[in-house]
């Protein structure tokens, strides 16, 4: 019985641990940048500051659930969709993009 246990484990052990291994460094960190992009999305409100995907700055005008209209510069607004929001610019952004 004690062979069988042992040429089970030998067989399963890489398998199991590999996806222990797959589990922590690829499926974890993932999930969790998901929920925090997830979290930044569902915090915007008029007036934020944001940088979009392609490089843009601008201040939300509006919004609703799916689009943001987007004041680029004086008399330019653009709609976009809310996926598309790269992130919050803070002050430190602006101030190293000069």
């Amino acid at each position: 019985m004690d062979t069988e246990m042992t040429a089970t484990l030998a067989t399963w052990g890489p398998i199991v641990v590999m996806c222990v291994i797959f589990y922590f460094l690829l499926y974890r960190p993932q999930k969790k940048a998901q929920r925090e992009r997830e979290n930044m999305l569902n915090s915007l409100q008029k007036g934020s500051r944001i940088v979009t995907i392609g490089g843009i700055y601008g201040t939300i005008t509006e919004l609703n659930d799916k689009i943001i209209k987007l004041k680029i510069a004086d008399k330019v607004v653009i709609e976009m969709t809310r996926s598309s929001v790269g992130s919050i610019a803070d002050d430190k952004s602006l101030e190293n993009d000069d």
